[in-house]
């Protein structure tokens, strides 16, 4: 059964402090070591992200460097935590192979077993008027749902996107783009993770797959199906078509990516929200842009059109982007037939979409859509073709969920924890399109899921995620306005 929370209810501890047990297993070939916390799961392995932790006694020895006496068994004890990177032998210290190891995993056993208990207590958060949280598990599956209620009347209620860092190319916490809200916004109360986006190719870590809108400015170009906000700030669900051209002195016109990694028989043009680069190798050419005339420049908007004055023309790729300057990058595969520009020339660029998404301040890709008008996405096995590529594959794999829908007076955020037996295995995007339907959305999306699935409500994250609190390129942020 699930219970509405309001906000003002009372919800786990802000800070990591271990309650409960521990499980220690092996997955495949690699020993891992999982540590329940307040319904968060860390992850002790080879290299990766891993606590640090120190027992201490309550006068605040470190039991690690110091040998306990009797007199010291009715001390209390605590448990600290700090997250870090490293490299560390766990396998050894799972099957013995170190005495130092051996010592340290039994340490951290029985300081988990000794824990203050205390530490786990639920303590009240901030109330915020708008909102409802509701956790329903379902334990025949099992699946542990996280909602957030949104009342969609509020007219101190808005919504944000943000990305990490305030760059394409980059990834933070959700906790990290709320608190970079601009004040005049508002203040981030609640949020979601956001679109699908680069995590295995470093150099382009954080470049979202589809459109995405900040206050405004266009920093990524639509892909596939998005949700975006109109003037009046109702929710729109669209496969959003991108228009993006430029157009030579002489007439001719050459379409244009925006904000990605360059790929061969590319053009794509880079604002300075990108980086500090183009990060373009190969050759090419590369055309630095400044404002020709009085109309309109940066940041860039969708569904503009723009006149630009070539600066300087460069050869050698990886163009730095500073204030004010926007630059095209020419692939050297494309036609020979392309102008060639001196400093000066001036084109015309264009951002024209469809649907018009002028004067547009919030959109975010993600998808498939999970219901659209009315229609729910049923497909619970792989249709014949489908191919083995994971992104095709998974939606008929239960995983972690992340998905946001609407109707006419709420607004939802939904989290599915997932790839945790005992506690929620997750969801085909099937049986989260009736959920979604359930809830009474007219209208939903999915988000990307797995690891980035995460609900943050009044400065912690809700649910349970798969690896714990991880970083995203961009979210969906609920704003109460000043």
């Amino acid at each position: 059964m699930g219970r509405d929370v309001p906000i003002a209810a009372e919800q786990p501890p802000e800070h990591p402090e271990l309650s409960g047990g521990c499980d220690l297993r092996q997955e495949t070939t690699k020993p891992t070591l999982r540590l329940r916390r307040n319904g968060r799961v860390g992850i002790l392995s080879g290299q990766a992200e891993i606590f640090e932790m120190k027992t201490r006694f309550g006068d605040g020895r470190n039991l690690n460097n110091e040998t306990r006496s009797a007199t010291d068994e009715s001390k209390p004890m605590r448990l600290e935590l700090k997250k870090q990177t490293k490299n560390f032998p766990l396998d050894a210290c799972l099957f013995g192979t170190t005495r130092r190891c051996a010592a340290w995993l039994g340490m951290l056993l029985t300081a988990i077993m000794l824990v203050d208990v205390r530490a786990s207590e639920p303590r009240e958060i901030k109330p915020e008027p708008g909102l409802t949280y509701t956790n329903e598990k379902i334990t025949s599956e099992p699946w542990s749902i996280h909602v957030l209620k949104i009342d969609r009347s509020r007219s101190d209620l808005t919504f944000f996107s943000a990305h990490a860092r305030d760059r394409v190319l980059a990834v933070s916490l959700i906790a990290d783009q709320a608190r970079a809200v601009p004040r005049e916004m508002g203040r981030a109360i609640a949020g979601i993770n956001g679109d699908y986006y680069v995590r295995d190719l470093p150099p382009y870590s954080g470049d979202p797959r589809g459109l995405q809108i900040i206050n405004g400015e266009l920093i990524s170009a639509p892909d596939t199906v998005c949700v975006w906000f109109d003037t009046n700030a109702n929710p729109h669900l669209d496969e959003v078509k991108g228009h993006f051209k430029i157009t030579w002195p002489d007439g001719r016109e050459t379409p244009f990516g925006l904000n990605q990694q360059r790929l061969p028989s590319m053009s794509v043009l880079y604002t300075p929200t990108y980086g500090p680069s183009t990060r373009a190798a190969g050759g090419g050419r590369e055309l630095i842009l400044e404002k020709d005339g009085d109309g309109l420049w940066l940041p860039l908007q969708p569904s503009q059109t723009y006149r630009a004055r070539v600066r300087q023309v460069q050869t050698n790729g990886n163009a730095r982007l500073s204030t004010n300057v926007m630059v095209l990058s020419l692939a050297p595969q494309l036609p020979a037939n392309l102008p060639e520009l001196t400093p000066g020339a001036v084109l015309q660029i264009s951002t024209a979409t469809t649907p018009d998404l002028k004067g547009v301040k919030v959109a975010i890709g993600g998808g498939p859509a999970l219901v659209k008008d009315g229609k729910l996405f049923s497909q619970k096995t792989p249709p014949p073709g489908t191919t083995r590529d994971w992104s095709q594959r998974s939606k008929y794999e239960r995983n972690p969920r992340s998905a946001m829908g609407w109707n006419a007076t709420n607004m939802y955020f939904v989290v599915v924890d997932g790839r945790q037996p005992g506690l929620s295995v997750g969801m085909k995007l099937a049986e989260l399109a009736e959920y979604m339907a359930k809830l009474g959305c007219t209208e939903a999306m999915n988000l990307d899921g797995g690891k980035s699935a995460q609900l943050w409500v009044s400065g912690r994250i809700m649910n349970s995620p798969s690896e714990g609190e991880n970083t995203v390129a961009n979210s969906l942020l609920v704003v109460r306005k000043p």
